[in-house]
């Protein structure tokens, strides 16, 4: 009976990952949430790096086109200088650039935070607060820019933006589309740009982290566990980020800071 309720909270924590990575209330933060509601411990960030690893394949599945699309005309421009492939050439080196503040980040400081912010739903409490607020400063924009109109100031916005939101409680994908938002930026590149810059941080993750995870003791006694909340946050992710299309194209972000001021100040005071 225990073993089935521990796959249950797995099922559960899996399904919170992936509704929230996509949308902008922070997938790492109500990770923090449930795992104090259910009483899991976990050392550092290994489990949300885990569950990551399923919600970028479900990214990487719904912007496939746009991926290919991007490497061809990238190497199309690098080899034959084509006019035409420049302005994905360009949105490559920016996606790199993006990159590489959150990269500095984790280098330096992502053993600390994880140590000193994983496990702290009060500090998560906060950090909903600041998301709540951020993205409420977007709720009515309409950029103009778009994925040819990026500059390399935009870029290292967005990427200082991305790393401030290794904080639990801060969304990544919050943090990135309102830079994008506040920078002018048209919702649907917003959300292109915010969406494929995820992808490199988050594979750098994986590759660093997760054979080492997979082969310690605390993973194989929660293997199955750990494998049923990888599914759910894949499958969850995939029709979340739809979902939040969806929604960009309505306008309607102004929800999603009214929830996290909510669940913001319930951590505050009942966490």
């Amino acid at each position: 009976m225990e073993k089935f309720i521990t796959i249950i909270q797995f099922l559960i924590l899996g399904i919170v990952q992936g509704v929230t990575e996509p949308i902008p209330i922070s997938s790492s933060g109500h990770i923090v949430i449930f795992r104090e509601l259910f009483g899991i411990e976990t050392k550092g960030l290994s489990f949300e790096i885990f569950v990551n690893f399923a919600s970028l394949l479900a990214i990487i599945i719904i912007y496939w086109k746009d991926i290919v699309r991007l490497i061809k005309n990238g190497f199309l421009y690098i080899v034959k200088k084509d006019p035409d492939a420049k302005s994905d050439f360009q949105f490559i080196i920016y996606l790199i650039i993006a990159t590489i503040p959150v990269g500095v980040v984790g280098v330096l400081f992502g053993d600390a935070l994880g140590e000193a912010l994983s496990d702290d739903p009060v500090v998560v409490g906060y950090t909903l607060l600041i998301t709540a607020a951020a993205v409420w400063t977007i709720r009515n924009l309409r950029g103009r820019k778009a994925d040819g109109d990026l500059t390399t100031k935009d870029a290292v916005i967005v990427g200082l933006a991305q790393a401030i939101a290794v904080t639990p409680g801060i969304s990544r994908s919050g943090a990135t589309i309102v830079a994008s938002m506040l920078l002018g930026m048209k919702q649907e590149t917003a959300l292109r740009f915010s969406f494929l810059l995820y992808i490199p941080v988050s594979l750098g993750t994986t590759i660093l982290e997760v054979p080492e995870l997979v082969e310690s003791a605390e993973f194989q006694s929660l293997l199955i566990p750990n494998i049923v909340a990888f599914i759910a946050a894949f499958i969850a992710t995939y029709f979340a980020l739809k979902w939040f299309m969806n929604i960009m194209a309505r306008g309607n972000l102004k929800y999603f800071s009214y929830y996290c001021l909510v669940v913001g100040i319930l951590v505050i005071i009942f966490l």
